[in-house]
């Protein structure tokens, strides 16, 4: 075999480990015993180190450097060896011992977590989350040195490659600056109370059959994926075999059923992703901002439109029993409110949310910000972007999972995917003029075929902003976004 067939048969082999780690953690997060956490994580723990062996073998860069001296590679074969080398880089900048303890220390802590934050126990939690956060600093300062950048931007990059704090502060400034007035105008404007219709009492299993419902009405193939509930909303597995994870609450069946749809989007991307690459680099996710963008175009973009509520109206009021029209519920959906939990939190408030983490786990990285000041520094943080403090560490810094499973540097995604949601909305209904009835009228194929076409079967061969404004005709700007928050929550 050439170089390059031998790196694509070594690539083919890390994804089957790479996708038994994912079935395994979601079996941690959904079915695992809580007594088999320190056998899940030796197994976790290993599985990582061979991952990693097989991504630094002795003659990887050798290899690597071979086949980009081979002539005769198509453009996907080009992009995916550029992506190999990607990885490579990231992979050989950590040793094989910090990668093992950090997939042992971040499994223990995501176990600790869950109880911590159920007990508002914040010590019991720092304990494990030193260790995390000590071993994220060494591979952070690896892989810094590796790439020459600065420890939050390598791990940026561990996310979304091409990322840097500098492109993200400049997305993000706009938000700081104009994100308050826009909620005071928001707030102002519409009543303080929260609609009853978000408090509805619906059992659990009538949840779960509408969610269900929409899942396979958007295109999830439950013949290749299921669903289950989980302490933290997530979309898991691997593409031909997705997991995805929602949390159910009687009193607020809203929660529910667009955490299913914020996950479907996700496993739509997932699932479309070019099959004949899907062993292989460039067949992955672009990267985070990318994956996030698709999960928000579907909640955020599509399904709170008007066009989807005529739609799931009428299943509201045959599942769950309510008489309301469909402006009742846009005015629920589009209720603004300063909230505490983030993944709770209203489209309007939410950057604000993101603005907040992004800030501390950059102080987290460098030492600046103690463990043990985390909490009254969140707290303060909190006050001063949206005016209120959390009663307990359960609804301030303990109520994600991304800090301990060691996952510094992925919050920014979710609002830099928001903003590529706006602006590939505008290019669809530029595209797709008649989108929002195809919506009304339950007809999802058009839009999700879109895209299929302009963003899911890319897989990894373009960069993020190659990809961006190749579907919409311009690059990345925080304006589109801008725009559809001022239409949605202020042109009243």
């Amino acid at each position: 075999m050439s170089a390059y067939q031998t790196l694509e048969a070594r690539f083919a082999r890390l994804d089957a480990l790479e996708g038994a780690m994912g079935v395994l953690h979601w079996d941690a997060e959904v079915m695992m015993p809580s007594g088999s956490m320190p056998v899940r994580a030796e197994q976790l723990s290993e599985l990582a180190r061979l991952a990693h062996q097989q991504m630094t073998a002795p003659d990887m860069l050798e290899l690597l450097t071979q086949a980009e001296e081979e002539t005769g590679l198509d453009p996907w074969q080009q992009a995916n060896l550029r992506e190999m080398r990607h990885q490579y880089l990231h992979a050989n900048a950590v040793p094989e011992t910090l990668v093992a303890a950090l997939s042992k220390a971040t499994t223990t802590c995501e176990h600790v977590w869950r109880e911590a934050r159920k007990e508002r126990d914040y010590p019991k939690f720092a304990a494990y989350f030193a260790e995390v956060l000590k071993l994220v600093q060494e591979a952070a300062a690896a892989k810094a040195d590796a790439f020459g950048l600065s420890a939050y931007d390598a791990l940026l990059d561990s996310y979304d490659p091409g990322m840097r704090i500098a492109i993200i502060q400049q997305l993000f400034a706009p938000l700081e600056a104009q994100l308050p007035q826009m909620i005071q105008q928001a707030v102002d404007q519409r009543s303080a109370d929260r609609p009853e219709l978000l408090s509805t009492s619906v059992p659990i299993e009538t949840q779960t059959a509408l969610g269900l419902e929409l899942m396979q009405a958007l295109g999830f193939d439950f013949t290749r994926g299921r669903i289950d509930t989980s302490a933290h909303p997530f979309c898991g597995g691997v593409p031909g075999d997705i997991r995805l994870t929602t949390r159910y609450t009687e009193d607020d069946p809203f929660e529910s059923l667009y955490a299913v749809l914020h996950e479907t989007g996700h496993a739509l991307y997932e699932s479309g992703l070019p099959e004949a690459w899907r062993q292989q680099p460039v067949g992955k996710a672009r990267g985070m901002s990318l994956h996030e963008s698709q999960s928000l175009f579907i909640e955020m973009q599509l399904c709170r439109d008007a066009s989807f509520i005529h739609y799931l109206a009428p299943k509201l009021r045959t599942h769950y029993g309510i008489q309301v029209s469909d402006e009742e519920i846009l005015t629920a959906l589009h209720h603004v409110e300063r909230s505490l939990i983030r993944v709770n939190a209203d489209e309007l408030t939410y950057p604000l949310h993101i603005l907040l983490r992004t800030k501390l786990e950059q102080a987290l990285l460098d030492g600046s910000l103690p463990i043990a000041d985390l909490p009254t520094v969140w707290d303060d943080e909190m006050e001063r972007l949206l005016g209120i403090r959390p009663d307990h560490v359960g609804n301030g810094c303990l109520q994600d999972t991304h800090w301990p499973g060691g996952a510094i540097g992925y919050f920014p995604t979710y609002t830099v995917g928001a903003m590529i949601a706006a602006q590939l909305k505008q290019a669809l209904a530029r595209d797709v003029p008649d989108w929002a009835t195809q919506a009304a009228a339950g007809e999802f194929t058009g839009i999700t075929g879109w895209l299929q076409t302009h963003v899911h079967a890319h897989g990894s061969r373009y960069t993020t902003p190659e990809l961006v404004e190749a579907a919409t005709g311009a690059p990345l700007s925080p304006e589109p976004y801008l725009q559809h928050l001022r239409a949605r929550y202020i042109a009243l």
